[in-house]
């Protein structure tokens, strides 16, 4: 992961490289109900529903690729 910062001569607004994949991700990852809130008292098992939630995502992605 490489965090990417503004320039500091940066005077008006400039699209960041590559942010936009971040953002997609985290908004498809908010459609999901359980990763609306941090309910999980450990990280180990919030890291378990990010997972579980990404294998969703692909599986459904798979399915409709399949059936078209």
């Amino acid at each position: 992961m490489e965090i990417v910062k503004r320039s500091d001569h940066a005077k008006a607004f400039t699209v960041l490289p590559r942010r936009w994949v971040v953002e997609r991700t985290f908004a498809w990852l908010g459609r999901c109900r359980r990763l609306a809130k941090d309910w999980e008292r450990s990280i180990a098992s919030a890291e378990a529903w990010i997972t579980i939630a990404h294998i969703r995502m692909l599986t459904r992605r798979l399915a409709r690729y399949r059936y078209r």
